[in-house]
């Protein structure tokens, strides 16, 4: 079953909403909670619109108005550990302990990973294709070979 199965954009929104109040709060957390809010403790600069919980279901982020949006972010860094974790497509487990070596840490890795995941399945959905998984690892790796 895939990870966010016929969620609409605001029952996924309230899944990150949920399992921030409940991290903070200290109750038990699901495995995707606890992963949820491990992401999103990494990332303090989302805090104030998880806890305006109404606000942050409602909320627009147009990148013609230089928007990131903090949801696909942290969607990109749940399905870039979740590859990792399955070393799907091969290799990316090992390419992914060598930039985080060489940068120093896991957090920088992942980002500088999630512009080369972005990338791939933005082209993928422009093309109307499957994501290149091939061509995906091949950015990802030169990715340790240029920093």
């Amino acid at each position: 079953m895939p990870l966010f199965h016929d969620q609409g954009r605001a029952d996924l929104r309230r899944m990150y909403t949920q399992a921030w109040q409940n991290y903070r709060a200290g109750q038990p957390l699901q495995p995707l909670e606890a992963q949820v809010a491990q992401i999103i403790s990494e990332h303090p600069e989302y805090h104030a619109l998880l806890e305006a919980q109404d606000a942050s279901l409602e909320a627009e982020f147009p990148p013609e108005a230089g928007a990131s949006n903090p949801f696909l972010h942290m969607g990109l860094h749940l399905a870039l550990r979740e590859q990792v974790g399955t070393d799907r497509p091969a290799g990316i487990a090992a390419a992914h302990a060598r930039l985080c070596e060489r940068l120093g840490g896991r957090h920088e890795a992942e980002h500088r990973m999630l512009e080369v995941l972005g990338e791939t399945l933005w082209e993928a959905q422009r093309y109307g294709r499957a994501p290149d998984e091939a061509l995906y690892l091949e950015r990802i790796r030169q990715l340790s070979s240029s920093v």
